[in-house]
């Protein structure tokens, strides 16, 4: 380990990605570190080198097909054709505790794993939202992650649809092949199968807002409701658009 850090060091190298303004130089930085971590579980420069040939040629040999579930800081310095960013939604990611507890830094924390999760796809990363998640088996309503935003639009293919959940959700082909994707809806071809969604059940004898009717959301704002079905409401949105929401967040403007 202290050769190793000795090496970084007098070297420069570590100075040099310090003090440099490319966007994956915090990345590169947070490589070093783990590598350096990486060697203290090893007597000597030999042990851990015969381990990083070992895990190679394991590596080499599984061609098999294959999905692999990774969190986004075990992500970095990976690289996959396709990648599935899923929860993308203010509260989730960035993550509201983080906000909470290290403000300006957590989120720009948040932001930085961001960026790990999109530069680990060499073909397409798709970054998938929904709009009613549901915790502690309660529908609460989600907008999109902020990052989302960030994406420069010619890098993205946006599409908003109702998927597998009562509520719209919605998907961005970052980097695409041309074509638009996004949750499908239940008759298509399925994009990912890997989950099974609960849907919340339907208010008896219908709900109580009829189509036309204007209505409140506390996130969302006022707007007019232009489907229904039981419990659950197609609403335009003034200004955040066309969404699907359980009607036990909305209330009736007077």
């Amino acid at each position: 380990v202290d050769l190793a850090q000795t090496v970084l060091d007098e070297s420069g190298y570590t100075a040099m990605w310090q003090t440099s303004k490319e966007p994956d130089a915090p990345g590169r930085l947070e490589n070093l570190k783990e590598l350096v971590g990486a060697l203290e579980a090893f007597d000597s420069l030999t042990g851990f080198l015969e381990h990083v040939s070992l895990v190679m040629e394991n590596e080499a040999a599984d061609e098999a097909a294959k999905v692999t579930i990774m969190t986004l800081h075990a992500a970095k310095g990976l690289e996959f054709d396709h990648v599935f960013l899923p929860g993308w939604e203010e509260g989730v990611f960035p993550h509201q505790r983080a906000m909470d507890e290290s403000g300006v830094k957590g989120l720009e924390e948040e932001r930085r794993l961001a960026y790990v999760g999109l530069t680990r796809a060499k073909k397409r990363a798709m970054v998938l939202y929904a709009a009613n998640r549901r915790i502690w088996n309660q529908w609460q309503s989600a907008l999109p992650s902020r990052f989302v935003d960030e994406i420069p639009a010619e890098h993205k293919d946006t599409k908003t649809e109702t998927g597998f959940a009562a509520g719209a959700g919605g998907a961005y082909d970052v980097w695409g092949e041309g074509s638009r994707v996004a949750h499908p809806p239940r008759s298509g071809p399925k994009v990912i199968d890997a989950v099974s969604w609960e849907s919340a059940e339907p208010a008896s004898g219908g709900g109580k807002y009829k189509v036309g009717a204007r209505v409140m959301h506390k996130k969302f704002g006022e707007g007019t409701v232009r489907e229904t079905d039981g419990n659950k409401l197609c609403i335009d949105f003034d200004d955040a658009g066309v969404k699907k929401v359980v009607e036990s967040f909305i209330f009736p403007v007077s």
